[in-house]
């Protein structure tokens, strides 16, 4: 599969032997910071752990503090970093409550890559508000009808349109 070996050489490329190349890793460190606002804070969950006994210590990581709410905006910054070093001007991805494709518009948002999000009829039905700000961010979201109309259906037809 040709868009799989592709992506694959692209990321061995910028894989050194203690980790990414230098600028490939700063950039992903500075969006991660001055973009997505990590890292999140760890919220110390005492009264829960006195509910299970006290005899334990319960930190809560805060990734809903991450811009966009979750802590998926962290893997489209990396995603759409390593697609404009291969040259790429469109990104594609999948979603079904609408978490991902939200965290996606924004990352293409921010560089001004063009974005299609596959979304089910089914779930675009359920999550109008996450539609909405995927269009909202510049986002195309194609919606698929096949199947059951949700997030299996959704995966399938954006893989046949990366390949």
């Amino acid at each position: 599969m040709p868009a799989l070996l592709e992506l694959t050489e692209a990321y061995h490329a910028i894989r050194t032997e203690g980790g990414f190349v230098p600028e490939f890793d700063r950039d992903y460190r500075y969006y991660l910071h001055q973009y997505v606002g990590r890292p999140t804070a760890l919220f110390r969950a005492d009264r829960l752990a006195a509910a299970l006994g006290g005899r334990v210590r319960i930190y809560l990581k805060r990734e809903d503090l991450n811009h966009t709410g979750a802590h998926k905006i962290n893997n489209a910054i990396g995603q759409i970093l390593l697609a404009r070093r291969m040259g790429k001007e469109r990104i594609i991805a999948e979603t079904g409550a609408g978490q991902h494709g939200v965290a996606t518009a924004t990352a293409c948002a921010l560089f001004g890559m063009a974005c299609e999000v596959f979304m089910g009829t089914e779930d675009i039905a359920r999550q109008r508000l996450n539609v909405f700000r995927m269009r909202l961010l510049g986002a195309k979201v194609v919606e698929v009808a096949s199947g059951t109309g949700t997030l299996k259906d959704a995966v399938n037809e954006a893989i046949r349109d990366w390949v």
